[in-house]
């Protein structure tokens, strides 16, 4: 693997890493580790998606969302957390990266975005490895070839 850039010369702290469009696991696994090392509650936010407060209401038998005047103060402290992992992943990325998630509200969908991009999904990701092996199994050396 190709060392990132300024690998040799340590990253910041107090900034999240920075994606150059290359590298995006490396990067993923740094912005992991930045954000569970803030607050481990943010990464819980970006894998299942923001708190959404509720209320119920005795006459149906569903609840609702709160309006935001309705909101406690642990109401918004857990509605903050979303904003919060959103900042460091927007913090993290690129102005070219930024146009591609930028339409997005939360940082669940921000980041699924990223993966699908840079990784693609399961099953583009099955198709590759399949294509490879695949590629492997009929390896052979021609006839003009010399080891």
């Amino acid at each position: 693997m190709v060392a990132p850039p300024n690998f040799e010369e340590g990253q910041s702290t107090y900034r999240p890493p920075r994606f150059n469009r290359q590298l995006y696991r490396w990067w993923k696994t740094r912005m992991h580790d930045f954000i569970m090392a803030d607050d481990s509650e943010l990464w819980d936010v970006i894998c299942d998606g923001p708190y959404v407060p509720t209320k119920v209401l005795e006459e149906l038998p569903f609840s609702l969302p709160k309006t935001r005047k309705e909101y406690t103060d642990a109401d918004k402290k857990a509605v903050e957390k979303n904003f919060r992992a959103k900042k460091i992943l927007v913090c993290g990325i690129g102005p070219d990266e930024y146009n591609r998630i930028s339409a997005y509200e939360t940082a669940e969908e921000i980041r699924e975005a990223l993966q699908t991009a840079h990784e693609g999904t399961t099953q583009v990701k099955q198709s590759k490895i399949d294509m490879l092996t695949t590629e492997y199994e009929l390896f052979r050396m021609k006839d003009d070839e010399f080891i």
